[in-house]
């Protein structure tokens, strides 16, 4: 898998590092202590050294994306993943790092940017996107909602990320709503991500139980 999309792989590298490149050619006019962490309302409240901002994030960014797409390749199922999930992984990575100079270099050249409204952004609609692939996903061991219940029956796996894939692109809608309407604060993305994560898991372990003479 990895070898056919080697070219892919090599351009979503190169789109990773373009965060590294601006910050080069900016390096004269970025401050030596850059905010690189920012609160629910967009203030800064977390600072790192201009070379970590400018190299160790987008360094750090790239070797995970490497780690997604070479784990993913080793998957003993990676048959069952589809094409386009696979290109989906190694997508998310460039684009956090896109996010995160989008983020961090204006806020250091003191240009007014919501860093948090295009956080949100970013993260409602990777929800929603997940959540329309996700009931496509085959059985495997790197991508989707692996428990013991949803591995070890592919009936179950199907049933769980068929859930799965409503309640993400429904939390999705309600993060990329709170963007612009603003109708809850920290308390809401705290819900949508316990529900994204327990909802799945409760169902999966119900049905299990329900069907665990089946099973065995």
């Amino acid at each position: 898998m990895l070898k056919t999309n080697r070219g892919y792989m090599i351009v979503t590298s190169l789109i990773t590092l373009i965060p590294m490149i601006v910050g080069l050619i900016l390096w004269e006019q970025l401050p030596d202590t850059i905010a690189t962490h920012f609160g629910s309302t967009g203030e800064a409240n977390g600072w790192s050294s201009k070379p970590f901002a400018v190299f160790g994030i987008p360094l750090f960014v790239l070797a995970v994306h490497w780690i997604c797409a070479v784990a993913t390749e080793h998957d003993p199922r990676h048959q069952n993943i589809s094409e386009k999930m696979y290109r989906l992984i190694l997508l998310i990575c460039p684009l956090v790092s896109l996010l995160c100079a989008v983020a961090i270099y204006p806020f250091a050249l003191g240009i007014n940017i919501n860093s948090s409204f295009i956080g949100e952004l970013f993260i409602g609609f990777v929800l929603v996107v997940i959540g329309n692939y996700l009931p496509k996903c085959r059985r495997n061991y790197t991508v989707g909602i692996k428990l013991p219940w949803t591995i070890h029956d592919e009936e179950n796996w199907n049933r769980t990320h068929r859930l799965a894939g409503w309640l993400w692109m429904i939390c999705g809608l309600l993060v990329l709503l709170n963007t612009f309407l603003r109708f809850g604060g920290e308390w809401l993305m705290i819900t949508v991500f316990l529900v994204m994560i327990l909802v799945p898991m409760g169902y999966s372990f119900g049905y299990y139980v329900k069907h665990k003479e089946k099973n065995e």
